[in-house]
C-alpha cells in the first residue's frame, strides 16, 4: 500500500485512523460497484492488449482508413482508445459496431487466460455473504464479464447487475452511465454505494455519480495516476479491504 499519507492522502492501514477510514468506506456501502479489468482480474494477462490494439489498427488500415486515427491513437496500444477514437469520428456507424464486435471477440478470448486479482475472489464472496449487493460497472463487454465470473463461480454474487459496454460508446466511463444504471436497478442512493476502480476514468465516473471511491492500484505508477485524479483512498492490495470487512 502507499506509505506516505502526509503527501498523498492515500489510505493505508499503518495507523488506527487509516483503518477507520477504510472501514468507514466499507461499512457505508449497501452496494459495491466494481470495475472489472483491474480490481477483479487482469483481463489481458495472457492475451496482450497491445496486440489487440495493433490488430484493430491494422484492420482499419486494411480498409483504407489509416488517416482515421492520429499518430498518438495508433501508438496508444490500448484497444479502448482505438475504439473511442473511431466512435468520435463516426458515432453510431456500422464501422464502429463492427470494430466493437471485434474487440468483444478479443476480450472473450482473453477471458480464458485472465489472471485473478489477488484476494478479489474471497473479497467478493465475503462481501456477498455479509449481505451487501454487488454490481459490475465496466467499459468491457458484459458478455466477457459474465464468461469470466462463471469460470470463477462468482456470477451469482453479481447477477443480474452486470453493466458494461453497449453500442452507445459515448456512455463509456468517465461518463457515469453504467454506475447510474446499477444504482437505479438496485434502488441505491449514491452515498450508500462504493465504487472500486483502478483508473482515473473510474474515479471521475464515481465523482460524477456522487459515489464514494476506493482506488485499487497494483503498482506505484497506477497509484500515482489515481491520486493525481483526486482519489483520496487508494490501496495496492485488496487484502486490507478483505481483513477490514472480516473484522
Amino acid at each position: 500500500m502507499t506509505p506516505d499519507t502526509t503527501k498523498t492522502g492515500s489510505v493505508t492501514v499503518e495507523t488506527e485512523n487509516d483503518q477507520h477510514h477504510l472501514l468507514a468506506l466499507i461499512k457505508g456501502a449497501r452496494v459495491v460497484l466494481w470495475d472489472f479489468d483491474g480490481p477483479i482480474c487482469r483481463l489481458f494477462a495472457g492475451h496482450s492488449a497491445d496486440g489487440v490494439a495493433s490488430d484493430l489498427v491494422s484492420w482499419l488500415e486494411g480498409r483504407g482508413l489509416h488517416g482515421l486515427l492520429t499518430e498518438t491513437e495508433r501508438e496508444s496500444l490500448d484497444p479502448q482508445v482505438v475504439l473511442r477514437a473511431v466512435d468520435r469520428r463516426h458515432p453510431g456507424s456500422d464501422l464502429v459496431a463492427e470494430l466493437e464486435e471485434r474487440l468483444t471477440h478479443e476480450e472473450l478470448r482473453a477471458a480464458s487466460s485472465a489472471m485473478p486479482t489477488p484476494y478479489a475472489d474471497p473479497l467478493i464472496r465475503t462481501w456477498s455473504a455479509v449481505g451487501s449487493r454487488l454490481a459490475i460497472a465496466t467499459n468491457n463487454s458484459p458478455r466477457v464479464v459474465r464468461k469470466y465470473l462463471e469460470s470463477r463461480g462468482l456470477v451469482g454474487c453479481f447477477a443480474p447487475h452486470i453493466y458494461g459496454r453497449t453500442q452507445e460508446l459515448r456512455h463509456l466511463k468517465p461518463d457515469p452511465h453504467c454506475l447510474n444504471r446499477a444504482l437505479n436497478a438496485t434502488g441505491t442512493a449514491p452515498a450508500d454505494a462504493l465504487m472500486i476502480g483502478d483508473a482515473p476514468s473510474d474515479r471521475e465516473a464515481a465523482a460524477r455519480a456522487g459515489v464514494p471511491f476506493l482506488g485499487y492500484a497494483r503498482n506505484s505508477r497506477k497509484a500515482k495516476l489515481l491520486r493525481e485524479a483526486g482519489a483520496d483512498a487508494v490501496v495496492q492490495s485488496l487484502d486490507p479491504v478483505l481483513r477490514s470487512l472480516r473484522g
